[in-house]
């Protein structure tokens, strides 16, 4: 089966049933995107399926053969997925770090659906678990991101 992932395609091994996520971390080698809770509940292995925040801990690789998947690896590659990191640095958003992929991959995924959304928007959007509690400076990075 073919991946195409951040914008390679990649022949994978992987039997149908297999997780994205494990296809991603395991056979691909990239770390970036974490497991959380297995039931995509906390977002910490958010990956953009064809631009959709996904959680790739319940979904299969033969679902997304045909469509483009975008890792943390490569969000930088995007102007605003960069904006998005950029954001995150200056707000200082990282405390314990482990559901930070997946809540950039969520924030550059609102704001390329809607660039300039308000706190509400934010708020339905940002939906993924952070145990550090870090949801102030989540929601102001993602306002910074959206203001450029």
């Amino acid at each position: 089966m073919q991946l195409t992932i951040n914008g390679k395609t990649r022949q994978i091994e992987a039997e149908a049933g297999t997780p994205l996520l494990w296809v991603i971390r395991d056979e691909l080698g990239m770390t970036g995107t974490k497991y959380g809770c297995g039931a995509a509940q906390c977002g910490a292995c958010t990956v953009l399926v064809d631009g959709q925040p996904t959680r790739s801990c319940v979904t299969t690789v033969e679902t997304v053969a045909d469509q483009p998947v975008t890792t943390i690896e490569a969000i930088t590659d995007d102007p605003v997925g960069r904006r998005v990191v950029a954001a995150w640095v200056a707000h200082q958003v990282p405390q314990c770090g482990y559901c930070q992929s997946g809540q950039v991959m969520a924030a550059t995924a609102l704001l390329k659906q809607n660039p300039g959304p308000g706190d509400e928007d934010i708020a339905s959007a940002m939906v993924n678990l952070c145990r550090c509690g870090t949801y102030n400076a989540i929601a102001a990075a993602v306002r910074q991101a959206a203001r450029g």
